[in-house]
C-alpha cells in the first residue's frame, strides 16, 4: 500500500472525516484512496490527534508523572493496621496502576518500575521478585508469538482468511461477510496474538469495504462526494474484528495474557490443575454465545446501508489467485503450528481417556508443559528449511526479535505482583476486609462482583493488568466467604479480556480506531452494549460451564 499524502493525512486528525479533493462537494470520491491510501495499523502515538484529543493525552500522561508517586507515598504514610510489607506492596501497586492508566511511560516500563521499587523498598529480594520471569507461562507466550510472527510473515493467516470467505454464500450479503470475518478472527486469535490477528486481517477488511463502497457509489445509493470512512457497514466490519479477537482469545489458555495469569493464580490457590481441554470445554459455550450476542449488537447498532452485495466473491477469488499455491515457508509454518497445537491438547486427551488422576496423565502433563511445547514448536521454524542450499530456514532471528516483547515484559510483571499479593498476605487482607464491608457471601454475588470489577478496570488499563490485580483479590474474598474460588476467579479472568468502549482499552480497539472508519461515538455505544451483555453471560454462564468440566 502507498503512504497517505501529507496533505490528506493532515486533513484527517485521529482517523476523522476525509476532507480531501476526493470528498469535496461536486467531485466523485476516490474510494480506494480514501480507504486504502494510508497505513492500516497506526498506534495511538502515531495518529494525528485533534487539538482537544492532544490536550487530553498530554494532560493524562503529565498527570501520571506526579500522581503515581503521590498516590504511593500517601498510601505508605497512612496509619493502617496491616503488616509493613503488605502496606508497602499495596502502595507500590497503586502507583503502578496509576502508571498503567495514565501511561507517562510505556505500560511494560511501568511494570518494571514497580518491580524495581518492590526490591528497593525491601518487600522481597531480587531473586524472589524476578523468579516469575522464568516461569513456563512466559515461554508459552514467547513461543506463541514467534509462531504468530511466521504466520504473518509468510501470509498463512491471510490465506486462511480468504479460504473461509470463499465458502459458498458468504459473500452474498453484508451480514454474512461481517459474521464470517468475526468467525475467522475468533478462530485465529485463539492461538495467535489478538493484536497481530486484527492487524493482519484489517487490510482484507478494508479491501472488502472498498468493494462495498464502490458498489453503493455505482448504484447511486450515496452521493458522488460521500465519505466512505463513515459507512455503518465499515464500522460494523472493523469492530467485529476488534471485538471478535477478544472473544476468540478466551477460547484457549494461550489466547491472551489474562488467561494464563488467571489460570496460574487459580491453580496456585486451589491446587487443582486446569488442563488445555478443560479450559476449552469451559470457554467454548460462553464464547459461542458471546459471538452470537456480538453479531446482533453490531448489526443492530450499526445496521449496514445495503443487505445484498455483488462483487465480494470475485474480489476474494482474485486475491486467492494472486496468492497462488502454498509456498515452502507456508508449509513449514503450518507444520510447526500443527505440531504445537497437537502437543498442547495431548495431555487433555490423555486425561479424558485415562483420567486426570492416572499416572499416565501426570507424566504426559508434566513433560508436555505448554511453555516447553511452545518453545519447541517455535524452534521448528528455525530448523525447517526454505532453501537448503543457502541454509535458509522459515524464520531467522531478526524475525523473532520483532515479536511483542513489551507484552511479555508486562505479562511477567503482572505475574510478579500477583504472586507477591499472595505471598505477603496482602490479597488475603484485602479479601477479608472487602468481604466484611460488602457482605459478599453467595456464589452469585461474588461472581457478579468479580466480573464487574474486572471489566471496569480493563476499560482504563491493560487486560493483563486487570487480571493481575483483580484475580488475586477475588480468590481470598471467596475463601473468606467459604465459597469455591474457581467460579468467581474464572469470571474475573474472562471479564479481564473485556473493555470495548475506548481506543485505549485494548490494542485491538486502537487498531480499529486507527483505521479511520470507526468514529469514537460508535465505539463507545457498541462497546458499552457488548460490555453489559457479555458481563451478564459470564455471571450466568460461568457456574454452569465450570461444573460441566468437573472443576467444582
Amino acid at each position: 500500500m502507498q503512504a497517505e499524502p501529507a496533505k490528506e493525512r493532515a486533513a484527517r486528525p485521529g482517523g476523522g472525516s476525509v476532507t480531501t479533493s476526493e470528498s469535496r462537494p461536486g467531485t466523485r470520491t476516490d474510494v480506494e484512496k480514501a480507504l486504502l491510501g494510508h497505513a492500516t495499523y497506526r498506534s495511538l502515538g502515531e495518529q494525528r490527534l485533534s487539538p482537544a484529543e492532544e490536550r487530553f493525552e498530554k494532560g493524562r500522561r503529565t498527570t501520571g508523572l506526579w500522581l503515581a508517586p503521590l498516590v504511593a507515598l500517601v498510601f505508605l504514610a497512612l496509619p493502617l493496621d496491616m503488616a509493613a510489607t503488605q502496606q508497602t506492596l499495596a502502595g507500590i501497586l497503586l502507583g503502578v496502576v496509576v502508571l498503567w492508566v495514565t501511561e507517562p511511560v510505556p505500560i511494560p516500563v511501568g511494570g518494571l518500575i514497580g518491580v524495581g521499587a518492590v526490591v528497593l523498598f525491601g518487600v522481597v529480594g531480587p531473586d524472589e521478585a524476578l523468579a516469575p520471569f522464568g516461569s513456563s507461562t512466559i515461554f508459552t507466550f514467547i513461543g506463541a508469538f514467534i509462531l504468530a510472527q511466521a504466520m504473518l510473515k509468510h501470509g498463512l493467516a491471510r490465506r486462511f482468511a480468504f479460504r473461509i470467505l470463499s465458502l459458498p454464500g458468504v459473500g452474498r450479503s453484508t451480514a454474512r461477510v461481517i459474521v464470517a470475518f468475526g468467525a475467522i478472527t475468533c478462530l485465529l486469535s485463539a492461538f495467535v496474538s489478538n493484536t497481530a490477528t486484527v492487524a493482519m486481517l484489517l487490510p482484507t477488511a478494508l479491501g472488502i469495504l472498498t468493494v462495498i463502497a464502490k458498489l453503493m457509489q455505482d448504484r447511486g445509493l450515496v452521493a458522488e462526494d460521500f465519505d466512505p470512512t463513515r459507512l455503518r457497514v465499515g464500522a460494523a466490519l472493523v469492530l467485529m474484528l476488534a471485538y471478535g479477537a477478544s472473544v476468540g482469545g478466551l477460547l484457549t489458555p494461550v489466547g491472551s495474557p489474562p488467561n494464563l495469569i488467571g489460570r496460574g493464580l487459580i491453580e496456585e490457590a486451589t491446587g487443582e490443575r486446569i488442563s488445555f481441554a478443560q479450559w476449552v470445554g469451559m470457554a467454548l459455550p460462553i464464547c459461542a454465545l458471546m459471538f452470537v450476542v456480538l453479531a446482533l449488537v453490531l448489526l443492530l447498532l450499526n445496521r449496514p446501508e445495503i443487505r445484498r452485495i455483488d462483487g465480494i466473491e470475485e474480489y476474494v477469488a482474485r486475491q486467492r489467485a494472486e496468492l497462488g499455491s502454498l509456498s515452502r515457508a507456508e508449509w513449514n509454518t503450518l507444520i510447526a503450528f500443527f505440531v504445537t497445537v497437537v502437543l498442547w491438547i495431548t495431555p487433555g486427551i490423555v486425561g479424558l481417556v485415562a483420567g486426570t488422576e492416572s499416572s499416565v496423565y501426570e507424566t504426559v502433563g508434566a513433560r508436555l508443559d505448554e511453555g516447553i511445547v511452545a518453545a519447541l514448536g517455535a524452534s521448528l521454524l528455525f530448523l525447517l528449511p526454505t532453501n537448503w542450499a543457502r541454509r535458509e530456514t522459515t524464520l531467522n532471528w531478526s524475525d523473532a526479535a520483532k515479536i511483542d516483547w513489551g507484552t511479555i515484559l508486562l505479562f511477567g510483571t503482572g505475574i510478579i505482583f500477583g504472586s507477591l499479593l499472595a505471598s505477603t498476605g496482602l490479597a488475603e487482607t484485602i479479601g477479608t476486609e472487602a468481604n466484611d464491608a460488602l457482605g459478599l457471601s453467595s456464589l452469585f454475588a461474588l461472581t457478579a462482583f468479580s466480573a464487574i470489577l474486572a471489566i471496569v478496570v480493563s476499560e482504563t488499563t491493560s487486560n493483563t493488568a486487570s487480571a493481575a490485580v483483580v484475580v488475586p483479590i477475588i480468590i481470598p474474598i471467596a475463601a473468606a466467604a467459604d465459597v469455591d474460588p474457581m467460579v468467581p476467579a474464572m469470571a474475573a479472568t474472562f471479564a479481564a479480556s473485556f473493555g470495548f468502549m475506548l481506543p485505549v482499552s485494548t490494542p485491538q480497539n486502537a487498531i480499529a480506531y486507527g483505521s479511520g472508519v470507526v468514529p469514537i461515538t460508535t465505539m463507545i455505544r457498541s462497546g458499552f452494549s457488548f460490555d453489559v451483555l457479555g458481563c451478564l453471560l459470564i455471571i450466568l454462564g460461568m457456574p454452569l460451564v465450570v461444573g460441566m468440566v468437573g472443576l467444582t
